[in-house]
């Protein structure tokens, strides 16, 4: 199998950053890892073949958009998979990769924005016909929302968002 690119940054750590790492070595891709100064020991930093430092301690080092763009970059990386989390729903992100020639190893900026709107992505779910729970896609009133409950029947179950 021809890797779809030469080089990748793993925008993540932990578990889904050392299996991102491992993947990227089986296909010949060349693994770029990133890391909190509080990640500086974890075990991704070492399963990737070049890890460059994030200014800032937790979550908030890898929710830097511009400086994973800017490493990816100068690391001569065509893409950035950013795991699951931080930024992995962002479609601002996924627009700044795109900005950059950067493929971003997810969906595509528009479908994040949409689904990031439970309401939409139902709305939308509907109109393709796709099956669906019995819901509502809408903010409503609280007697809506009484005469909806009304009408499940007895025993039904219920999941609030």
């Amino acid at each position: 199998m021809t890797a779809p690119f030469n080089a990748l940054l793993i925008a993540n750590r932990g578990e889904i950053a050392i299996r991102i790492a491992r993947a990227c070595a089986d296909l010949g891709i060349r693994s770029v890892a990133v890391f909190a100064e509080d990640d500086a020991a974890s075990l991704h930093v070492r399963k990737a073949d070049v890890a460059l430092p994030l200014a800032g301690r937790g979550v908030a080092a890898y929710l830097d958009m511009d400086r994973l763009v800017a490493l990816a970059l100068e690391q001569g990386c065509e893409a950035i998979h950013p795991g699951y989390g931080f930024l992995a729903e962002n479609g601002e992100f996924a627009r700044r990769c795109q900005r950059a020639g950067i493929q971003f190893v997810g969906p595509q900026a528009e479908v994040l924005d949409l689904f990031g709107d439970k309401a939409a992505a139902r709305a939308l779910a509907e109109r393709l016909e796709v099956p669906l729970v019995a819901g509502i896609n809408r903010a409503v009133s609280v007697e809506e929302a009484e005469a909806f409950l009304e009408g499940l029947g007895d025993g039904a179950a219920v999941m609030l968002k």
